[in-house]
């Protein structure tokens, strides 16, 4: 393990639990989910179709970016600039530092809200009705690059679009902004926007919970009888550095990221999951041998499995793969309380890293015998010192990333 390794020194986040890593370890340790229903008067929706989102559309983000400041952004900007900001103070980052550092974000589906809008004026009225200022918030980069004009950022600047896998992708990009000597600091970061639109799509798709007999709607990660997930918004934003001069100027440092690593799965539909893992499993245990980590040595996995029967399937079977005959360490599965998509994986994968407490897994009822996966089901956990997480994409992309616990 490098002694120039990125550690992580700061996290910032905007989620249906409020604006700080902290009302998000609130909301992980008593596994309260956070559920708004969704506006259906546009008439996108079904009959018996999903009605909530864990979204941070209600949250007050003034603290953090003044509402004049943010009238030009999109909602998914409006996010990304407060939680960064909450990660740089966190952090402490010297503004003549951050001037250089590196932005790398990861989105999955963009400005959803603008980009209707836009399309509605090219469909309606004609490509020239177009509004230029709605088209530049628009693209997937238009947060990083809000962050970096608000923060005066000017370092490289880096979006990943891979739909799941993307909050993990750019933390692997980020950590080697700052390894490599790009810059002297990385914000990493991840962020979505719900709108109506979207949880309409989304629910047609059938990728989303749809209400119980009860009338709830429950993610339920590994669970036998799982049926989708819920679908979830905000930001989350990390401040990495090179170890040895986050210790030079007495930052304090939460993690280490040992490692990162990324593969595909040919298997997997373009809007879907692959069935077999042999492939994927045999490059994540290739990966982690090289990086000199074992099964045995993982104290915790914080996994990306969500409600969806096919991803909560490879997942699992991948995970066992890896650890063979090993017991596989406590789970933990976030996007029950965060919701599927935004930054609150990113976020509460470092929390669980740094050893925050987590509570049961919300909606986990009855194993499923395929899967053989338990989820986190309440009571104290064990102080991490390497955990894994795992993000599996449809698509077929894949991310995962080891984060050491800093005893400094």
């Amino acid at each position: 393990m490098s002694h120039e390794a990125a550690v992580i020194t700061g996290v910032g986040a905007v989620t249906a639990a409020g604006c700080g890593s902290a009302r998000l370890a609130e909301a992980l340790a008593t596994s309260q989910v956070i559920q708004t229903e969704v506006d259906r008067s546009a008439g996108y929706h079904r009959a018996g179709s999903a009605r909530t989102a864990v979204t941070a559309r209600h949250v007050d983000t003034s603290e953090w970016l003044l509402p004049l400041a943010g009238r030009r952004m999109s909602v998914g900007s409006r996010y990304a600039v407060s939680a960064a900001r909450m990660a740089v103070e966190s952090a402490a980052v010297e503004p003549d530092i951050l001037s250089r550092a590196s932005i790398t974000t990861g989105t999955a589906y963009g400005a959803a809200e603008v980009t209707e809008k836009l399309l509605r004026q090219i469909l309606l009225d004609g490509p020239e009705a177009a509004s230029p200022a709605l088209f530049t918030e628009s693209v997937a980069n238009a947060p990083a690059a809000q962050v970096a004009i608000s923060m005066g950022v000017k370092g490289p600047n880096v979006t990943i679009t891979q739909r799941q896998a993307s909050p993990l992708l750019a933390l692997a990009e980020g950590s080697a902004m700052v390894t490599t000597g790009r810059a002297p600091v990385g914000l990493v970061g991840a962020v979505d926007e719900l709108n109506p639109l979207l949880h309409s799509v989304l629910d047609r798709f059938g990728a989303l919970a749809r209400p119980d007999h009860d009338g709830c709607e429950v993610a339920r990660p590994f669970d036998g009888h799982r049926r989708g997930f819920l679908a979830g918004d905000g930001a989350a934003f990390l401040v990495l550095e090179n170890q040895t001069a986050a210790r030079r100027r007495g930052a304090q440092i939460l993690c280490r990221v040992v490692t990162c690593g990324r593969g595909f799965d040919p298997d997997a539909p373009r809007a879907g999951w692959g069935r077999d893992p042999s492939a994927l499993s045999e490059t994540v245990s290739r990966h982690l041998h090289a990086a000199g980590i074992t099964a045995e040595q993982i104290d915790l996995i914080v996994a990306s499995g969500c409600g969806s029967p096919s991803a909560d399937r490879i997942e699992a079977l991948v995970l066992r793969s890896v650890f063979k005959d090993h017991p596989l360490p406590p789970v933990l599965a976030p996007k029950a309380v965060t919701g599927d998509h935004g930054g609150g994986f990113l976020a509460a994968s470092v929390l669980a890293a740094c050893g925050s407490p987590f509570g049961a897994t919300p909606g986990f009822d009855e194993p499923d015998p395929e899967l053989g996966v338990v989820p986190h089901q309440g009571g104290e956990l064990p102080s991490p010192r390497l955990t894994l997480i795992t993000s599996f994409a449809a698509g077929g992309a894949v991310a995962w990333a080891v984060l050491e616990r800093s005893e400094e």
